[in-house]
């Protein structure tokens, strides 16, 4: 079953219960135990009301289908557009507001109105033997009974059309009309209103109710006593049930906002796409999802300059190293590759990248005699080459805040650690090597074998390769060498990278 189906239905209930309760549970026993009056006339009177409930139902059926005909539009076409869904959405959020007043005009009018006519009438012609008095009793606890009905309605109306509303909006965001959602985000109904109407009609009621009907009976005996105490019941169980579901509508908003807010504390930047509430909460709603926005939009705005300092790095490192120029950029995407075939985690498999394609930026502090020196390296120069992991991390130390970049300086600071502990520049062994670590220097290795340097060649896929595998174990992790060898079978593509070295 739809939800607008359920909704329609769950309507009615509410319709039917307040009806009950209202105008069966509260107007007719205080009617037949208030008047003191022969039972001819109670059965007229009781006749009247029929007749009349009859002829408020038809005129609050005419009205409610009137009420319900733009969301009936958006959930029943097949061309909706903007204006069908913008026009449902408000119709929505004003139901509980329409509930009161069909409650109002349509409901106590056409009740009472036909009712106060014939019963004059007939009290003209002689057929009701009841003052005229009673007309106005009568109509001032119609008035009373409607203002019960119409408070339960309110509350009732309103939980009934969130999930309704909720479904509008989903709607709207599936067909891309974000600025319409954004645009019934508007105060319908006070919350400062509702708590003063309610506990004002919390507080009366019970009085009123009581006082009307002693109008009515004047005098009380012994045997009244239980209509007193009908009286009070009915008084204090709508007070309890009013409050009941008025602090409901308040907690509700709160424990949603609170668990947003949680969120949030916990770094978790989501917004409350469902703004359902027609009070304040649908302001503060609003401005909670405002100020997420702004945090995620700085939150981007800090990324894009995280990784615009990673591509100036790189870039820097590239122009001043051309011989190991987009050295980095293939590395990372190796080191990539392996993360996926590990299973990490989409925030792990970012970190991974730019850890990778920032593994050599330690170079830029190495002199250019050996940096870019053509021959073979002496002892000397050689450990120079080797301080280069510890100067990459000391450079990056120097980003603020350090937090953005902390989980990316392990894995540089490690590729050229080995399994077997023979590794720099901390000479740790195994698994103490951190993960980053241990996949990029498969990566590196791999790249450094097969790309072309000022005093050699290249050597081929396959070599390097066979290089990797005898290394298992001892220079590079078995399962990462591993995983590396899958990601080469299984990309076809590659030979376009180096054609010359595959077969």
């Amino acid at each position: 079953m739809s939800i607008y189906k359920k909704a329609l239905i769950r309507l009615f209930k509410n319709y039917v219960v307040g009806s009950t309760v209202a105008v069966v549970g509260v107007g007719s026993p205080l009617m037949a135990m208030s008047l003191n009056i022969s039972l001819r006339d109670l059965r007229l009177l009781f006749l009247i009301q029929f007749f009349s409930f009859m002829i408020m139902l038809a005129v609050e059926y005419k009205t409610f289908q009137r009420d319900m005909s733009p969301i009936r539009t958006l959930f029943s076409s097949f061309d909706r557009n903007e204006q069908h869904f913008y026009l449902a959405l408000v119709q929505a959020k004003r139901f509980p507001l329409l509930a009161v007043r069909r409650i109002f005009i349509p409901h106590f009018l056409g009740l009472s109105v036909p009712a106060v006519v014939m019963t004059a009438s007939l009290i003209y012609k002689g057929l009701l033997h009841i003052p005229y008095a009673y007309i106005l009793y009568a109509w001032l606890g119609a008035f009373l009974v409607t203002s019960l009905h119409a408070v339960l309605e309110f509350f009732l109306t309103i939980q009934t059309m969130k999930p309704l509303i909720r479904e509008i909006i989903r709607i709207g965001r599936r067909k891309g009309w974000s600025d319409a959602v954004e645009a019934t985000n508007v105060v319908y109904v006070p919350i400062k209103v509702q708590l003063q109407l309610s506990v004002l009609f919390i507080g009366t009621f019970p009085i009123i109710l009581f006082v009307l009907a002693s109008q009515v009976k004047t005098t009380l005996t012994v045997t009244d006593f239980g209509w007193v105490f009908v009286v009070l019941c009915l008084s204090v169980a709508f007070s309890l049930f009013a409050a009941q579901v008025l602090s409901k509508e308040i907690e509700s908003p709160i424990r949603d906002l609170h668990q947003s807010m949680r969120k949030v504390q916990k770094e978790t930047f989501e917004t409350i796409c469902e703004n359902i509430y027609i009070d304040e909460f649908s302001e503060l709603t609003n401005g909670f999802n405002h100020m997420v926005k702004s945090i995620l939009r700085r939150e981007e705005k800090n990324q894009q300059l995280l990784d615009s300092f990673i591509t100036v790095m790189t870039t820097a490192l590239d122009a001043r190293d051309t011989y190991t120029a987009g050295h980095s950029l293939r590395v990372a995407t190796y080191s990539l590759e392996i993360g996926k075939r590990l299973r990490l985690p989409e925030e792990q498999l970012q970190k991974l990248y730019k850890s990778a394609i920032l593994h050599d930026i330690g170079k830029i502090g190495i002199p250019d005699a050996i940096l870019l020196k053509e021959g073979r390296l002496t002892d000397e120069e050689f450990a120079w080459i080797k301080r280069h992991p510890v100067l990459g991390e000391t450079i990056l130390r120097q980003v603020q805040p350090i937090e953005e970049i902390e989980d990316l300086l392990p894995g540089i600071r490690s590729h050229h650690e080995r399994i077997d502990g023979n590794g720099y520049p901390d000479g740790l062994k195994g698994e103490a090597i951190p993960l980053f670590g241990r996949i990029i220097a498969v990566a590196d290795a791999f790249d450094a074998m097969t790309s072309d340097r000022p005093y050699r060649k290249g050597m081929s896929v396959e070599k390097a390769l066979a290089i990797l595998q005898e290394g298992k174990g001892t220079q590079w992790d078995t399962e990462m060498v591993n995983h590396f060898i899958d990601y080469l079978k299984d990309e076809p593509s590659f030979s376009v990278v180096y054609p010359e070295r595959v077969g």
